[in-house]
C-alpha cells in the first residue's frame, strides 16, 4: 500500500496556528513514518501574494485600530455574519487551495486556520469531492468563521464548544474534544530545579517571563516599567518575537533595570523558559495558555486582541489559572499578589487541571484512522 500523503494547511497570524500544526505534524510523523506529510503556510508571500497582502493588513489593523477588529469579530460571529465572511474568505482563496491540492494530491486535508478551511470546503462542494478534511480549532471559544460545511472531523479545545456545535446541528460523530495540540516535547522537559541550573538561574529566584507572543506585542515595554516599582529584585525573562525595535529597546532598559533580565528575540527555547519561571505575564494566545496549563504555569493575562483572546482569557481566570489585568488596573500590585507561594502552588494546581498534554497523540491517531 502505498504512503499516506498528508497536506496540513496553517497560516502566520502570530504563531499559534503554526505551532498547532507542527505539533500536529510531529506526532503524524511518529505514529505513521511512511507518511509524506507536507505543512504550508496559507498566508505566506511565497503561497499566494494576495493571502499575505490580507494578512499584512490584519495585522496593521491589530495595532493600530483594534476596536475595528473586535467590531468585525462580533459581526462575523453571527450565523448570517459568519457564512457571509466565510463564503467570501472562500471564493478568493478557492484557486491557491486548488493549485495546492494539484501539486501534492493529499489523501486527507487538516487546517489549523479557518481561511483554509474555508477554501477547502468549497473545492470540495464545486469538485463533489469525498477528499477527507479535518480541522483544529485552536481557540477556547467556538466563533462561527471556524464551521464550514464538508468537514469530517472537527478538533475542538473544549466540551461546551462540542455542545454548542451539537446546538447547531453538527453530528457528534465529526465533532472530538482533545483540546489545542501542544508540542509533546514539553513533557520531556526536565523538572523546574534542573531547568534552571542549565540556564543558570538561582532556584531561589523569583522568576518571571514576560511573551507577547510571536508578533511581539502585548506591552511588554509597560510591563517592565512597572515591575521596576517592585522593590524585591526578580528575574526576568523576556521574549520580544519577530519585533526587532522591542528587542533592542528592552535591551536597553536592562541596562538599567534593578531587576536582573535576559532577553530573547524570537527563540526555539521558550518551552525551557516557561518552566524555568514561576510565573508567565503575556497576552492570552491560546496555544501559549495550553503550554502553561501542561506545565502547570501560573499566568498574569493582559492586553487581549479584542474578540478570540479575550474569550481565552475568560477560560484561563474562570478555570482559577491565571488573573487578568484590565484596563485601568495596576500590574505590580497583581504580580506581588501571585508571587506569595500559596498562590502559585494553588494556581499552577489549577492550570495542570486545565491541561491536555495528549491532544496532538489524540489528534495524529484520529486523522490516520480517517
Amino acid at each position: 500500500m502505498s504512503a499516506k500523503k498528508i497536506l496540513i494547511l496553517t497560516a502566520s497570524i502570530g504563531s499559534g496556528h503554526i505551532k498547532a500544526a507542527e505539533a500536529v505534524a510531529r506526532e503524524l510523523a511518529s505514529q505513521d513514518p511512511e507518511a509524506q506529510i507536507a505543512a504550508v503556510d496559507f498566508m505566506a508571500r511565497s503561497t499566494a501574494w494576495g493571502h499575505w497582502l490580507i494578512k499584512r493588513v490584519y495585522l496593521e489593523m491589530l495595532r493600530f485600530v483594534p476596536n475595528l477588529y473586535d467590531v468585525f469579530y462580533k459581526v462575523s460571529g453571527g450565523e448570517a455574519g459568519g457564512s457571509l465572511a466565510q463564503k467570501s474568505v472562500a471564493c478568493f482563496m478557492l484557486p491557491v487551495f486548488a493549485r495546492l491540492y494539484k501539486k501534492y494530491t493529499p489523501d486527507i486535508v487538516i487546517c489549523t486556520h479557518p481561511f483554509p478551511a474555508a477554501a477547502a470546503s468549497l473545492w470540495k462542494e464545486q469538485n463533489n469531492s469525498s477528499l477527507p478534511l479535518a480541522v483544529v480549532m485552536t481557540d477556547y471559544s467556538l466563533h462561527q468563521v471556524w464551521l464550514c460545511p464538508r468537514v469530517d472531523s472537527y478538533f475542538m479545545a473544549t466540551d461546551s464548544m462540542r455542545q454548542a456545535m451539537e446546538r447547531q446541528g453538527f453530528a457528534d460523530k465529526e465533532l472530538q474534544v482533545t483540546g489545542i495540540p501542544v508540542s509533546s516535547q514539553l513533557q520531556q522537559l526536565p523538572d523546574k530545579d534542573s531547568m534552571r541550573q542549565e540556564l543558570g538561574v538561582d532556584r531561589k529566584d523569583k522568576v518571571i517571563l514576560l511573551m507577547g507572543g510571536g508578533l511581539g506585542l502585548g506591552g511588554i515595554e509597560h510591563t517592565l516599567e512597572a515591575l521596576e516599582t517592585i522593590e524585591e529584585t526578580l528575574t526576568l525573562l523576556v521574549i520580544t518575537g519577530r519585533n526587532a525595535d522591542l528587542l533592542n529597546r528592552a535591551s536597553a532598559f536592562a541596562e538599567t533595570s534593578h531587576h536582573r533580565l535576559h532577553i530573547w528575540g524570537y527563540t526555539d527555547e521558550a518551552h525551557k523558559l516557561m518552566r524555568v519561571a514561576d510565573m508567565l505575564i503575556t497576552k492570552p494566545g491560546a496555544l501559549t495558555i495550553s503550554e502553561a496549563f501542561v506545565l502547570g504555569l501560573p499566568m498574569l493575562l493582559h492586553d487581549p486582541i479584542p474578540g478570540p483572546e479575550t474569550e481565552n482569557a475568560v477560560y484561563a481566570t474562570k478555570n482559577g489559572a491565571a488573573l487578568w489585568l484590565h484596563p485601568g488596573e495596576k500590574l505590580a500590585p497583581a504580580v506581588l499578589e501571585m508571587l506569595n507561594d500559596d498562590t502559585l502552588a494553588r494556581m499552577g494546581s489549577q492550570a495542570l487541571a486545565c491541561a491536555k498534554p495528549q491532544a496532538s497523540s489524540q489528534i495524529a491517531a484520529a486523522l490516520l484512522r480517517m
